[in-house]
């Protein structure tokens, strides 16, 4: 189904902010906080404003957005609405029974899909219904559950499921359904027990995409993460044309849109939204002899060259994914030349640098580790390493006289680590994280690995168990005997980086709106600090606030703040570990911030925003004046470029700290571009591009990345 044209993103006049994956996230992973917050309101105004508040923002909030004014030309406005004067019956039918065709709000026509809310509980609804019908200019009785009930009696929905969404499932069992089939070399199946069906072709393609496209935020297992859970009971209830706007069009609070942007063709759209009400396909296991069937040693050490065969400074090298054609570009910082493009895992995540600055370790999300050798003329994969089906970190060891002895990978799927040696990348040890949850202690089957950084003061890996919330201090001085100290955070770790004296490492919990804070010295969690709405720093950003001393900072996916906290216990001891300064930058969906100790200035980017203007465009702040706000810079327009979604993403800095280099990130069949600024002046300095440049993103400066500059 197309919509119509001003109604671009999604057609919900009331309730349908249609967030299944929209990463809202005021309620909890399986929605139920929010879901059944309402129960135990008394039926007066103030408690039904009170219940209905949280309601509305944790299935509406992130579209109409809080304020209730929706966003021009995307989701109509609740706020001062005339649509909300109609007949009152007829108003409350479309939040049980969705609506279709055109509709006028405030004098502005829209004309799309508002899909049926009717999941929702009639004390909810009738909650979140009050809170529209009395704030933000609207002035209209209270709904009341009873009125709710009756009206869902009449329109013949008296066997809706009004209470629990999942009939009598307790809530380990919402979260968790047990650990996956194990059957080595499963191909995906498609389970045809209920939902939409589709054809064998259809499913292996749909398989492939969500790999590519979701599994990152939901899970190999849909289970949720930073993105919400998709299991088939949930989806099943929202239905197909329910999933296929939300695939569409996106949300402000991160969920990309993925079929406005021209990634996904309304064709996949359609094949996606029937494929996730069905029974996800197992993925089998991936140990160490699996590995080693897959270990490739091309060039072996002592063929490599005993010095550099060119006389480019390796140091200001930077190595850039181009995602989706499978490669990594290795580029001359001085000369902005592609001095090489290497074909390796699908979708590089990072790429990790050797002490020495002569290796680049790489990681796709297919799992596959390469190993790059900087001296060689041009730059050659020396070794590779599929560690497991799909995966986000590797990193090598720094610590005095472990330097590059050791590398690690953690997976997504299978859920382990992995320890090989530095040199060859031979897989050594495999260690699984499955287990408990470091709040309710309840087993989870897919503990990812995420984060992984190389301590300074110990010779330590410290690993983040994404799902369980366990930050792992993984001993390496002794890998027969590998010692592992245990620190409880905070579920749902991310990302992270160090503080600028590199001795605290500060990530992100991020669906529990947490930065939680470790001692690499002393090997212990120092604080875990709130903050919100899902951050996501990246590495984080080190500067020097000129009110509270030293800080780190992070942005969001969930809302516009970008947090400071402090981070000198010694010098500033009072706002040690806190959140000292918010700033607010152009909206939700920002995945970097970034400075450097040669720079003035705090760049915030916000690739996943569904806004053209804001996810083209940049924040820079000034660091001697940060009350003044923000300069706009138009980076995709300075590229120059044709047709495509062209989302700016993930700032990085040259050697020098002069240039901030940004991709400019479009379709694989369109035009993208790496933009490079002058930090000083905020001016474009040079546009990278052409046909080797295909939709590049991460992008890791050797000098920055080896020092841990940041």
């Amino acid at each position: 189904m197309r919509f119509a044209k001003p109604f671009r993103r999604v057609a919900a006049a009331l309730a349908g902010s249609l967030l299944i994956v929209a990463c809202s996230q005021a309620d909890d992973q399986t929605g139920t906080a929010g879901v059944h917050a309402a129960e135990t309101a008394a039926g007066s105004l103030d408690e039904l404003m009170a219940a209905g508040k949280g309601i509305y923002e944790a299935n509406c909030g992130a579209c109409h957005q809080p304020n209730g004014k929706g966003l021009s030309g995307a989701f109509p406005p609740l706020a001062e609405s005339d649509y909300l004067l109609r007949d009152r019956e007829d108003v409350l039918a479309v939040a049980l029974l969705g609506l279709s065709g055109p509709i006028t709000v405030n004098d502005q026509e829209y004309n799309g899909v508002m899909p049926s809310m009717a999941h929702l509980k009639d004390e909810d609804l009738a909650a979140a219904l009050t809170y529209v019908f009395n704030s933000w200019g609207n002035s209209l009785a209270a709904v009341t559950p009873a009125e709710v009930t009756a009206l869902r009696d009449k329109l013949g929905q008296q066997d809706r499921a009004r209470g629990e969404p999942h009939t009598g499932a307790t809530e380990s069992e919402l979260r968790y359904s047990g650990a996956p089939l194990t059957i080595p070399g499963e191909e995906p199946r498609q389970p045809q027990d209920a939902g939409p069906v589709l054809s064998e072709e259809e499913f292996a393609a749909a398989t492939q995409l969500y790999f590519e496209r979701c599994a990152g935020c939901h899970g190999v297992l849909r289970k949720g993460a930073t993105g919400k859970p998709l299991t088939p009971d949930i989806t099943r209830e929202r239905g197909t044309e329910y999933l296929k706007a939300l695939i569409t069009y996106g949300s402000p609070a991160g969920m990309p849109n993925w079929g406005t942007s021209g990634e996904l063709s309304p064709e996949q759209v359609d094949v996606m939204a029937r494929f996730l009400q069905q029974e996800p396909p197992s993925p089998p296991e991936f140990g160490l002899d699996d590995m080693k069937a897959t270990w490739k040693v091309i060039v072996a050490p002592e063929d490599r060259p005993e010095r550099p065969q060119h006389k480019r400074d390796i140091e200001n090298f930077f190595s850039v994914t181009l995602r989706d054609s499978g490669q990594v570009a290795i580029i001359d910082g001085d000369t902005k030349e592609i001095v090489s493009v290497l074909k390796t895992g699908y979708a590089v995540h990072i790429s990790r640098l050797s002490a020495s600055s002569r290796y680049v370790y790489t990681i796709g999300r297919d799992a596959k580790v390469d190993m790059i050798d900087l001296w060689m003329d041009p730059p050659r994969i020396v070794a590779e390493l599929k560690v497991g089906l799909e995966a986000r970190s590797v990193e090598t060891s720094k610590y005095k006289g472990y330097e590059d002895k050791y590398a690690i990978a953690g997976a997504y799927w299978p859920p382990q680590y992995v320890i090989m040696d530095g040199d060859t990348l031979e897989p050594i040890k495999v260690v699984s994280t499955r287990g408990m949850t470091v709040d309710t202690q309840e087993y989870h089957p897919e503990p990812r690995v995420a984060a992984i950084v190389a301590s300074h003061e110990n010779p330590e890996f410290i690993v983040n168990v994404k799902e369980t919330g366990h930050i792992l201090l993984v001993d390496y001085s002794d890998i027969d005997n590998l010692t592992v100290t245990d620190i409880g955070a905070a579920r749902f770790l991310h990302d992270g980086g160090w503080d600028r004296s590199k001795r605290y490492f500060l990530t992100a919990a991020n669906q529990s709106d947490k930065i939680a804070v470790v001692d690499s010295r002393e090997r212990e969690l120092v604080a875990l600090i709130d903050v919100d709405k899902i951050p996501h720093p990246g590495r984080g950003a080190n500067i020097d606030d000129p009110e509270f001393g030293p800080v780190w900072v992070t942005s969001a996916l969930g809302n516009d703040k970008v947090t400071f906290l402090g981070t000198d216990p010694e010098g500033h001891p009072d706002h040690a570990w806190k959140v000292v300064r918010v700033l607010h930058g152009q909206g939700g969906g920002s995945l970097f911030v970034k400075s450097h100790p040669t720079s003035k200035n705090l760049w915030v980017d916000s690739p996943l925003n569904p806004e053209e203007a804001i996810s083209q465009s940049v924040a820079v702040f000034d660091i001697e004046n940060l009350d003044a706000g923000y300069e706009v810079l138009p980076i995709a327009e300075w590229a120059d470029l044709g047709p495509g979604p062209k989302r700016v993403v993930q700032p990085e800095f040259n050697k020098a700290g002069d240039e901030v280099w940004f991709s400019v990130w479009s379709g694989q069949e369109e035009e993208s571009a790496i933009v490079v600024v002058d930090d000083k002046t905020r001016k474009l300095k040079h546009v990278i591009k052409g046909p080797e440049v295909i939709t590049p993103t991460g992008k890791f400066n050797v000098y920055n990345t080896v020092e841990d500059v940041y």
